[in-house]
């Protein structure tokens, strides 16, 4: 069953969605702001985002770059009232997979989301994140600087993919621990720190001056690049 992220801050029309999607047989979750869409798009593998341009926190432009940036690939179909040519450039240069300007049809949006799943399901594949010299293959479990193999043990690498998942975003310490070891796992703050260094050591240029890997005291880690 596709999962599909409905992210529109106007209620009739994300309830409208959510039912003529599940009508269809997908399962379908629904937000309304562009900060909550960022978390969730990020915690959860989404077959296809339905995602509103005009957004408060942040707008469904801004929402779509930051996914790309991070390498997350999830295909996108992009909502708005605006119907300029250039808004549709610009959502589909960000990489948007489609766009329909509102007022839609049921059977249009329905047909788009088929084409859009069956395109993905087709030609689908796992991104290589990459920062610096270094990059992550997810597909194949591996990670490699300047090409050559990069020696991470599974939790770094989990660990490592987790950051690179929610590139520029504030992480705590328990949420770093849900993303990486489980919701409702206990793990020590210490134990989290080690690994944490541990990785530094292997990805930093100067693990003692943090590039990518940076902590901001009192409320977690971030990682930039």
């Amino acid at each position: 069953m596709n999962r599909i992220l409905v992210i529109e801050d106007e209620p009739t029309i994300a309830i409208a969605l959510q039912d003529d999607l599940e009508e269809e047989g997908y399962r379908v979750e629904a937000v309304s702001d562009g900060l909550t869409a960022l978390e969730q798009a990020r915690a959860h593998p989404w077959d296809l985002l339905l995602l509103d341009v005009m957004l408060p926190g942040k707008d469904g432009f801004t929402v779509l770059r930051e996914l790309r940036k991070a390498g997350n690939q999830v295909p996108v179909i992009l909502l708005t009232a605006r119907g300029q040519e250039q808004d549709r450039i610009t959502g589909l240069t960000l990489g948007a997979d489609d766009y329909v300007t509102k007022p839609f049809s049921r059977q249009e949006l329905l047909l788009r989301v088929q084409a859009v799943l069956r395109r993905s399901s087709s030609s689908s594949s796992v991104p290589i994140y990459s920062f610096g010299d270094i990059e992550l293959d997810v597909q194949r479990g591996e990670a490699r600087r300047s090409g050559q193999p990069l020696d991470l043990t599974a939790l770094e690498f989990r660990l490592l993919r987790m950051f690179l998942e929610h590139r520029g975003s504030i992480l705590s310490i328990d949420r770093i621990i849900e993303l990486v070891w489980g919701p409702g796992t206990f793990q020590s703050d210490r134990v989290v720190y080690t690994h944490i260094n541990n990785l530094r050591g292997k990805i930093e240029p100067v693990p003692a001056q943090p590039r990518y890997l940076v902590s901001l005291r009192g409320l977690g880690y971030r990682f930039d690049g």
